[in-house]
């Protein structure tokens, strides 16, 4: 059951999230302005400023402490990833392919899948520093290339319901295609295997990936609404409760034995003053913290 007032509970939630995810810029970003200040003449490398830190201003019982979390956090972290590829794998394209396997055999190449993946992790190491010597931007960087098409099917897909799958996955597809490009060219360009003269590739090489994530974001919402304008829209009832326009669209659905859900609450006058206020101040957090820092 829903508690009162659900949809501005809802709406509030998701601005959390949004504030939540700022929290990197003073994770990871302001300790490394820190150890730059304070310890200049000892980092060697700008991955090395957090150790710096935690070395230098901590007491030693938690030094240990601090640098145990941090492994476990990293363990942690990569054995979600290689859980979540094997799963991936193994039911979207091994069960697929062979849907009567059993139980065990479905473990087993599980298994096999997250050995090969850490296998080719381990041998893309060395290819790393290629695009970027910090571990950061190169991971800021590698994202840049995957999350435009995603957010630009995720956020026109909410607010206009004229989009169509066939839209979707040409955008998609279009967007792999542009970040493929990039991180291709990129990395063949700087690990010196061809150097590349044409003012083409070398403004796709030499653009900031976070400008190029715009472009692409631009790109794929063109693709997006053309393709989605030149087939047929879909029908309405498919899209009850999946965007803006549908949301309070009676869902079909089919009885299994529990009570049925109520419809939620609409948020308050109240509710609604506070959530947009707390918007815009994400919205010019967000925009501050870009103009301090870029």
């Amino acid at each position: 059951m829903l508690s009162a007032r659900d949809e501005g509970h809802a709406k509030a939630g998701t601005i959390f999230a949004g504030f939540l995810k700022i929290l990197p810029v003073f994770m990871l970003v302001l300790p490394g302005i820190i150890a730059k200040a304070l310890f200049r003449d000892q980092l060697k490398s700008p991955d090395f400023a957090y150790p710096t830190l935690v070395l230098n201003l901590l007491p030693v019982g938690l030094v240990g402490l601090v640098m145990a979390a941090l492994l476990a956090a990293v363990m942690g972290a990569m054995s979600s990833v290689f859980n979540s590829a094997s799963t991936l794998v193994t039911l979207d394209f091994y069960k697929k392919l062979r849907p009567q396997v059993s139980e065990r055999e479905l473990v087993n190449f599980g298994r096999i899948a997250t050995g090969i993946m850490v296998v080719l992790g381990l041998l893309w190491v060395p290819f790393i520093h290629y695009i970027s010597s910090q571990l950061y931007i190169y991971l800021q960087s590698v994202q840049a290339y995957i999350s435009p098409p995603i957010a630009a099917c995720f956020v026109l897909g909410i607010l206009w319901p004229r989009l169509n799958g066939a839209g979707a996955i040409t955008s998609l597809l279009s967007g792999f295609g542009l970040g493929a490009a990039r991180f291709i060219l990129e990395l063949a360009d700087r690990a010196g295997a061809h150097r590349f003269e044409s003012r083409i590739a070398r403004w796709c090489i030499d653009m900031n990936f976070l400008h190029y994530a715009i472009f692409m974001f631009v790109v794929c919402s063109v693709v997006l609404v053309g393709v989605s304008l030149l087939r047929p829209a879909p029908d309405r009832k498919k899209l009850a409760g999946l965007t803006f326009a549908t949301v309070d669209d009676k869902i079909e659905t089919v009885a299994v034995g529990s009570p049925p859900m109520r419809k939620p609450a609409k948020e308050t006058p109240l509710e609604h003053g506070i959530n947009i206020a707390f918007s815009l101040l994400l919205l010019g957090t967000v925009v501050g913290l870009w103009i301090y820092f870029r």
